[in-house]
């Protein structure tokens, strides 16, 4: 159930050093032998993916039949979170959570997070415990089962190149997160293709100041170990999720979104080279 801006676990090698010692997300080691690595990679396409998919149509179907009877959405989500910790089972993904007592639960607030792997979302679902509406490409609402997921669980679509279009589902976002639902957002804008943390965009901090609500950054690393761009090779593996202190946007105006939105990207960006040293 991908999700993107308003624009977007350990390696397992047996011969590898303890886990205590790998950072997250570490590649396979270059010593191991390339029929190892064609083997993984068949599994994947063999076993995983049509697993992947079997399991998105059928929590998808059961989303669908949930919001007959649920029109606020909570149980859709209830559903994806259950999709998202299948997936992580499934794939031998294993989650370290850090920062957990910065979460706000008691208010609606604006999650961000770097994007660097379709496995981002089924870790942001399965990890924050927590009800919220992702802002999502409009082009993700087509697809069958996701597409139908997505509208009926009150996920907000955003128009990509469209200003006037991207500037509505803004204002409508705000409304949803005056309204008591938290939303959650990738700034970059999509998936960083080349790896380092791109540029943000404004829109996430455009909304949280709008809504006058509190931002709650998050980094994320490991995933793109885990399951490459443009890639469908997936490999078992350790990510970790850090949730970071929240930045409140209560009394700031439209002239504070720079510095707001340079501040977050950096606590984000030192996040994820605190965990690359380690």
């Amino acid at each position: 159930m991908k999700a993107a801006g308003t624009n977007s676990e350990s390696n397992p090698a047996a011969t590898g050093p303890p886990a205590s010692s790998v950072p997250a997300g570490t590649p396979p080691q270059a010593s191991s032998p390339r029929w190892r690595e064609r083997l993984s990679h068949w599994r994947s396409l063999l076993i995983f993916l049509p697993l992947y998919s079997l399991a998105t149509a059928g929590f998808g179907m059961a989303s669908l039949g949930f919001s007959l009877f649920d029109p606020s959405g909570r149980r859709q989500h209830g559903t994806a979170r259950a999709w998202a910790r299948w997936l992580l089972r499934m794939g031998a993904i294993r989650v370290e959570v850090r920062g957990a007592e910065s979460l706000i639960l008691d208010r609606p607030c604006v999650l961000v997070c770097n994007h660097s792997s379709y496995m981002d979302i089924p870790v942001i679902f399965s990890r924050l415990p927590l009800q919220f509406r992702i802002l999502a490409k409009e082009g993700l609402f087509k697809f069958p089962f996701l597409g139908w997921h997505l509208r009926r669980s009150g996920h907000l679509p955003v128009a990509r190149g469209a200003a006037a279009g991207a500037m509505k589902s803004l204002l409508r976002a705000a409304d949803v997160v005056r309204s008591g639902q938290s939303v959650f957002i990738f700034p970059e804008g999509g998936r960083s293709m080349a790896g380092p943390l791109q540029p943000f965009l404004p829109g996430a901090f455009f909304l949280a100041i709008r809504a006058q609500a509190p931002i709650v950054p998050v980094a994320l690393s490991g995933t793109r170990a885990v399951l490459p761009p443009h890639s469908l090779h997936l490999r078992p593996g350790r990510v970790r999720l850090t949730i970071l202190p929240a930045v409140e946007t209560q009394g700031l105006g439209k002239t504070d979104l720079e510095a707001l939105q340079t501040r977050v990207r950096e606590q984000i960006a030192a996040a994820l080279a605190a965990d690359a040293a380690s």
